[in-house]
């Protein structure tokens, strides 16, 4: 629990520093998470500036029910950072195994394929609570409250740069793997996510933008 704390309790400035230094965590994967988590962030202050308002009276009972639902992702999002250290550390050891005999290096080739597996697999899992984000931060397009309109739109911006930056977290790992098939099935994955939540994401930015701009946009 303490290492956990560490990066999801840590200030900003340390945080910044950290990600600056030569440390290999927090790295793309961590800030992409980071970045996410903001992005639902701002959903959930859409929401609460929503609640409770006359004008959107009607839809009060599903806006508790997202606020719920925000939180649960937000935290998950942010737990994102925790889980994607994690699983870099064991390919970083796999990396300093020995390999000068065949069967140490045969031994470092499976302990390889292992880690690389389950590192592109914590992007991908990012990839899906995102979608879920994205889901959210839709439908609080057309019921939020106009005044924070705008943060909607931020938080898409922010879920979407997120979503393109964990496929390649994914791809980076899938690279390396022997098993072309899983990687491959992984690369599919990645891909259709990343597609879909892209235009879902553009889809929800233009509409932001077109009730901003009204004729002029």
């Amino acid at each position: 629990m303490e290492k956990k704390s560490m990066m999801t309790e840590m200030k900003m400035k340390d945080f910044l520093d950290q990600v600056s230094s030569c440390a290999p965590v927090p790295g793309g994967g961590g800030v992409c998470a980071y970045a996410a988590a903001l992005g639902m962030s701002l959903g959930s202050m859409v929401a609460n500036l929503t609640a409770g308002k006359k004008k959107y009276a009607e839809y009060e009972e599903e806006i508790q029910l997202i606020l719920k639902k925000a939180a649960g992702v937000t935290g998950r999002l942010a737990s994102g950072m925790e889980k994607d250290a994690e699983a870099f550390e064991p390919l970083s050891r796999a990396y300093g195994l020995p390999k000068s005999t065949k069967e140490e290096a045969e031994h470092r080739e499976q302990i390889m394929e292992e880690a690389l597996k389950k590192a592109a697999q914590a992007p991908l899992a990012l990839m899906e609570e995102i979608m879920e984000a994205l889901d959210i931060l839709s439908r609080l397009s057309e019921i939020g409250s106009r005044i924070a309109i705008s943060d909607v739109g931020v938080g898409v911006q922010l879920c979407r740069a997120a979503l393109n930056g964990a496929s390649l977290n994914v791809y980076i790992n899938t690279k390396l793997m022997k098993n072309r098939e899983t990687a491959a099935e992984m690369n599919k994955k990645a891909r259709e996510l990343c597609e879909e939540g892209c235009r879902e994401a553009d889809r929800i930015y233009e509409q932001v933008a077109g009730s901003l701009c009204g004729a002029e946009g």
